[in-house]
């Protein structure tokens, strides 16, 4: 995973703030771990019944993740998109986890995008080829 984040743009969080997003950036670690197809299900299952998130949504709990952990401001973002998704999800909406490629040179990567854009990264759309990705569940 080769993105960086500038740790220059963190943004210090008030402290009744920081548990939240510290609960979702201790739960990613261990599914960063996980199998694809494993952590894929454990995605899908936790995507369930929410409406799909905001652009802004998704920047203010990608913002907060990077605020409270120095291994996902940097280059770690498995366990970054990983907790965002988890973020989001615990204030009742889902944006869209991705993990893909680019083959020359060789990378992967892995995002989050709301209003069919990455959220939040250097890069524009269409740079790394989504592998796998959990959009929004359909809602009735």
């Amino acid at each position: 995973m080769t993105v960086s984040v500038a740790l220059e743009g963190r943004r210090p969080l008030p402290l009744r703030r920081r548990l939240l997003p510290l609960l979702a950036v201790g739960i990613a670690r261990p599914l960063a771990r996980l199998k694809p197809a494993r952590l894929c299900a454990v995605l899908e299952f936790a995507r369930r019944g929410v409406p799909a998130a905001t652009a802004e949504h998704t920047r203010n709990a990608r913002d907060e993740v990077v605020s409270v952990s120095l291994r996902c401001a940097g280059n770690n973002c498995l366990q970054r998109s990983i907790a965002t998704v988890l973020l989001c999800r615990a204030r009742g909406v889902w944006p869209t986890w991705c993990t893909g490629v680019r083959t020359h040179p060789f990378a992967a990567h892995a995002w989050v995008e709301a209003d069919d854009q990455p959220i939040g990264e250097p890069y524009p759309k269409g740079h790394y080829k989504p592998l796998l990705t959990i959009p929004p569940a359909e809602t009735r």
